[in-house]
């Protein structure tokens, strides 16, 4: 999973098209900040599994990860007034 993460970024670092369009917003003035956000999921294959996936009920696992982020002030009040509350603790 690790080396499929540093894939996607590798491809998004190496790519001209993106450095080209995150130029354009630098020369007209802008700083930029780039965060994406991927959701990958995987079940295990087995044969117990393929058995029950005939009957309709298998198992699923779900993976989530959290860090922590840095938010401006146009962050900030762009998220109050959306009304979105932001936990001091986890920033």
């Amino acid at each position: 999973m690790q080396e499929l993460g540093n894939a996607i970024n590798e491809s998004l670092s190496e790519s001209d098209r993106i450095a080209a369009a995150i130029g354009e917003i630098k020369r007209s003035g802008y700083d930029v900040f780039l965060v994406l956000e991927a959701t990958i999921g995987f079940n295990k294959r087995d044969e117990s599994a393929d058995d029950e996936s005939e009957e309709g009920e298998t198992e699923k696992t779900h993976f989530e990860s959290a860090g922590k982020i840095k938010l401006t002030s146009q962050d900030q009040k762009f998220l109050r007034a959306l009304k979105i509350a932001i936990d001091e603790e986890s920033r």
